[in-house]
């Protein structure tokens, strides 16, 4: 048996379509077969948040801008395995199950759904997620 160890290799980028990250961080990240999606606010590819739109066109941002990290590392949001949500107010829970639920199909991650007062740039909504890397 091996006493030597390895680091698996982290590979962190942003996605091209999208403005870059406000803050220290990537839109995604890859390490050990996982693609792991940044939290995604309803910002549009000019950087433009759109806090004072409809709930339902924040959904819409948000999801577009989680299927280009998944594009951006190389995956799908079939290969989706754990979605986390965070909306300003409980209340939207049912809208955007319906819009997810449009967004997913029939895949089925698990996910999470909580309420949080206070998003960045006063959102509505976030999402993050965790998927399979396409293998190579």
């Amino acid at each position: 048996m091996s006493t030597e160890s390895q680091t698996p290799t982290i590979t962190c980028s942003n996605a091209p379509d999208m403005s870059p990250p406000a803050g220290h961080y990537s839109h995604v990240c890859v390490a050990n077969g996982f693609v792991f999606v940044s939290g995604q606010l309803p910002i549009n590819a000019t950087g433009k948040p759109l806090s004072d739109e409809p709930f339902e066109a924040q959904v819409d941002q948000v999801l577009r801008n989680v299927d280009a990290c998944l594009n951006a590392a190389g995956t799908t949001r079939d290969r989706l395995v754990q979605v986390r949500v965070f909306v300003s107010d409980i209340e939207h829970w049912p809208a955007f199950n319906n819009l997810y639920a449009e967004w997913i199909g029939t895949h089925r991650p698990a996910r999470a759904v909580a309420q949080s007062n206070a998003l960045h740039y006063g959102a509505a909504v976030e999402v993050e997620g965790v998927a399979l890397a396409t293998p190579a």
